[in-house]
């Protein structure tokens, strides 16, 4: 299937294009009855998969394989992958770039930082030379063959914004993000410097962009948003409610309203889709995009 051709179309569309942020299967099981998008997310997948802050510890085999369950378990999904700098230098970006479309994903994001990396949303955040993220950035373009590629920033000084904004716009890459944005002020002024280039926006709950609907950046001109951890943090929030009245109650277990709860059957009901969505012949029903 052509992946990447499925979510350019999907961006091109009317409409701001949501994707939301996944971070196991688990979690990507219940976006995917939700939204026809995922987004991997690095800060997700660092937490998750090694319990550690998003600060540069993944390795890109980790990410390639959760890319292969993800694409086996929900064939008809978009999925955007967060691959940070492309695991340190070109050459490597350019690997992971191959295994990644051969495995199934729709897009990757590749970003401008200098190692030690930080979350897009953080304070320090460091940036590589422009020439030296372009190169790396051209021979990323010149690897894929169908798979869309977001061009993110991380500048933090307004000019630098601005000019490396205007930069990426003048490549092929597919979509350009400017990560952290402040304010609805600044959507205008890197949607100005864009060219008609589409605009990713990225929101996290805490973090330095203002909080907004799917209406509003539509109106701003906005042609994707990913939201990064909505399944992590509702996550670590309901384990945290339910440990703390597991405590209360001296180690009793709540009761489950087997029409409405949460519990073995309904968990169940859910895994077992990732096996259905397989068993369902070409004019079948299906979860995500056709």
């Amino acid at each position: 299937m052509d992946y990447g051709t499925q979510l350019r179309g999907e961006i091109a569309a009317p409409g701001t294009t949501p994707l939301i942020g996944v971070y196991d299967m688990y979690s990507a099981s219940v976006a995917a009855g939700h939204y026809d998008g995922m987004f991997v997310s690095g800060f997700g997948f660092a937490a998750s998969y090694y319990g550690l802050p998003d600060i540069g510890f993944i390795a890109w085999p980790d990410m390639v394989a959760f890319v292969q369950r993800l694409r086996g378990a929900f064939p008809r999904h978009h999925l955007l992958v967060d691959i940070d700098d492309g695991y340190a230098d070109p050459e490597v970006a350019c690997h992971v770039v191959a295994s990644l479309e051969r495995a199934g994903a729709s897009g990757v994001v590749l970003e401008d930082q200098k190692r030690p990396r930080r979350c897009g949303h953080a304070d320090g955040k460091q940036v590589l030379p422009l020439d030296e993220y372009l190169t790396k950035l051209e021979m990323v373009l010149a690897t894929r063959t169908d798979m869309v590629v977001v061009a993110r920033t991380d500048a933090t000084e307004e000019a630098d914004i601005l000019e490396r904004a205007r930069c990426l716009a003048a490549t092929d890459a597919d979509v350009i993000l400017v990560d952290g944005v402040r304010s609805v002020e600044w959507i205008h002024r890197i949607r100005e410097v864009a060219d008609g280039k589409p605009l990713l926006f990225n929101q996290i709950a805490g973090g330095k962009s203002p909080r907004l609907s799917l209406a509003e950046l539509t109106g701003l001109g906005v042609d994707v948003a990913i939201y990064s951890t909505p399944c992590l943090f509702a996550a670590h929030e309901a384990m945290e409610a339910a440990l703390t009245g597991l405590k209360r109650a001296d180690g009793r277990l709540p009761s489950v309203d087997p029409a409405r709860g949460i519990g073995v059957a309904a968990s169940t009901r859910l895994l077992e889709r990732n096996i259905a969505r397989h068993q369902r012949g070409p004019g079948g029903p299906a979860e995500g995009p056709a």
